[in-house]
């Protein structure tokens, strides 16, 4: 899904274009947009509300609190993903949306084409240089603006069990063609067991396999006109790969994080698992009995020599357009995602990895319990992590992952490779006509 615009041409107001439905676009073109309006600072004491739903986040407002009494940070707890969403803009349309946002990187389409969220290039656009370029792109939409500041990332790794792959004379697989000869391999040498699961419940993980493969979901042009492409090339190869090895059974077809999934992990039943990398985490409480066990190599590349991934999750820190001190939230969020006080504050409270390259070495990233046979999993993940590939979202990502759920669920139970490209299909087709719908002005790649 990287993006193929022209990045000087287009401007915050392209990306609204077409919106007619939302209600929002005749009133942007009279006035300029939100983000032209003055900032509203004054001089006395500011106080600002945060929305995150990320664990502990108050504790790291609380540093930069004591050191900035002029400007106090609140943070509200949200929910995530659809509710806090829907919440902001809500909130929007009221004209009482916080002064700052936890926001998921596939998000930040949908909130800038409802105005919820703030340019604040003038403010912070020059921590570009803490990012990596693909993290970067994220936030900005291809275009000159800065429409949040990456807070962290989940870059995509290959977690596989060294014990088991020792035990069957299994080679980790460098690209996917021998990921493909791995799941052959490791079905016959333990019949009961398979690599690892194709899970239609997680779009999200689809979504970063296929923007390492080089897939383009949305774009948009200089004039503003989207072009849906979730059924290109590259990720019809993806989808063809997984449904390929789930037709030949040398691959799950179950979702992830299910109690029979979470025994799967734990009895070794799985042996490998493509994830990102906050995974360490969620072994702990899965596979609580293979602690030592795993080790976490770079995702399979499609061509033999290439080094790209993926990510699956991730968020950053927005202004919204409502608030009245936009240049003292911007301050804020440039120290929460920069400062290095902060970012160690954020892995120790908050348990992320932080998606500024600075926060992602040194002495704060201790090697995971679970890793205790990789010391040098963090310097790994750096070098993985530098390596994302730029991800473009649409306006209508939940409509669009919704349909994978569905339409790839079937598919998956099935076990029928022509049923994966028939899936995909189907979820080109229905996100292309609910942004239609929505009155964007849209093609089809």
């Amino acid at each position: 899904m990287k993006m193929s615009i022209n990045r000087r041409q287009i401007s915050r107001r392209t990306i609204l274009a077409g919106a007619a439905a939302l209600g929002l676009t005749g009133t942007l073109a009279a006035c300029g947009g939100s983000d032209d309006k003055d900032s509203g600072e004054s001089s006395g004491p500011v106080k600002l509300t945060y929305w995150s739903w990320a664990p502990n986040m108050e504790k790291v407002a609380a540093i930069w609190n004591k050191k900035n009494p002029d400007i106090t940070v609140t943070v509200s707890k949200q929910a995530s993903g659809q509710e806090i969403l829907s919440k902001l803009i809500t909130a929007k349309k009221a004209g009482n949306a916080p002064d700052l946002i936890q926001v998921e990187y596939q998000s930040l389409p949908t909130l800038v084409s409802n105005d919820v969220l703030a340019d604040i290039s003038k403010y912070a656009g020059s921590t570009k240089s803490e990012f990596a370029e693909g993290l970067w792109g994220m936030v900005t939409l291809g275009t000159d603006a800065l429409y949040a500041i990456p807070q962290d990332s989940g870059p995509l790794m290959f977690y596989y069990r060294e014990d088991l792959f020792k035990k069957h004379g299994l080679t980790v697989p460098k690209t996917w063609t021998e990921f493909a000869e791995t799941a052959r391999a490791a079905k016959k040498a333990a019949p009961d067991a398979y690599l690892t699961t194709f899970s239609a419940a997680d779009p999200g993980l689809f979504a970063g396999l296929s923007q390492q493969a080089g897939g383009k979901w949305w774009t948009v042009d200089p004039s503003g006109k989207w072009t849906v492409g979730i059924d290109d090339a590259a990720t019809k190869q993806v989808a063809e790969f997984w449904g390929g090895l789930v037709q030949e059974g040398v691959i799950d077809n179950q979702p992830m994080y299910t109690p029979a999934w979470n025994n799967a992990l734990n009895k070794g039943t799985h042996l490998a698992w493509v994830s990102a990398v906050w995974a360490p985490g969620v072994l702990v409480s899965s596979a609580p009995d293979t602690k030592g066990k795993w080790r976490m190599a770079p995702l399979p590349q499609w061509k033999s020599g290439d080094n790209v991934t993926g990510s699956w999750g991730g968020s950053s820190t927005g202004v919204s357009t409502d608030s009245k001190h936009a240049e003292a939230a911007a301050k804020f969020a440039t120290w929460l995602n920069t400062d290095p006080e902060a970012l160690a504050a954020l892995v120790k409270e908050v348990a992320i990895y932080p998606a500024a390259t600075k926060g992602q070495s040194g002495n704060v990233l201790t090697t995971p319990e679970f890793f205790s046979n990789q010391a040098d999993f963090y310097t790994t993940a750096g070098e993985i992590a530098a390596t994302t590939a730029a991800a473009a979202w649409g306006p209508n990502v939940n409509t669009a992952y919704t349909t994978f759920q569905d339409a790839f669920g079937k598919a998956s139970k099935a076990k029928k490779e022509t049923q994966f490209d028939s899936a995909l299909a189907t979820v080109q087709s229905k996100t292309f006509a609910d942004m239609k719908k929505q009155g964007f002005e849209v093609t089809e790649a």
